[in-house]
């Protein structure tokens, strides 16, 4: 019997072992901090750059919710009267998901441990310098889940 097991390339597995790249004697010159990772990367084939892409894109999807979004410091969600920024939302998020997966399990499962006035927007381009590295051309991808903050509905209701 055929094992697939033995080349399934990119898995949440791997993901997590790149986002364990990440440099942080360097916090504060992003490009340093993942520059290991975003090496490794695009030596990887294109479909794990894809794949990377998505499983980052289904980790920020799952954290994209009201509940987290109060928990965030100074900008955080009160109100839909009250002003509250998407995109601080997002790269807030990106911070959970950038400290690894036992940070990103905790706060998945208790949203007050959100990082507060903390921001790591360098996550989302790791795939497309990755792959514009590795083949000199234009990332054309569309992640399989949008994680733009309020694109996760059922975490949104009252």
């Amino acid at each position: 019997m055929f094992n697939k097991s033995k080349n399934i390339g990119m898995d949440e597995k791997e993901f997590w072992r790149i986002i364990d790249m990440f440099n942080w004697n360097h916090a504060g010159d992003d490009e340093k901090v993942i520059k290991k990772a975003l090496k490794y990367l695009s030596k990887k084939a294109d479909e794990d750059i894809f794949r990377f892409e998505d499983i980052l894109s289904k980790l920020l999807y799952d954290l994209d919710g009201k509940e987290y979004a109060k928990h965030i410091g100074e900008g955080a969600y009160v109100n839909e009267n009250t002003y509250f920024s998407p995109d601080e939302f997002l790269y807030s998020r990106c911070v959970v998901v950038a400290n690894g997966r036992e940070f990103y399990d905790e706060v998945l499962n208790d949203p007050k441990s959100m990082p507060e006035d903390m921001e790591f927007e360098a996550l989302l381009y790791i795939a497309s310098e990755a792959f514009e590295m590795k083949n000199d051309e234009e990332y054309e991808c569309v992640p399989k889940f949008d994680y733009e903050t309020y694109s996760n509905e059922s975490k949104w209701k009252e």
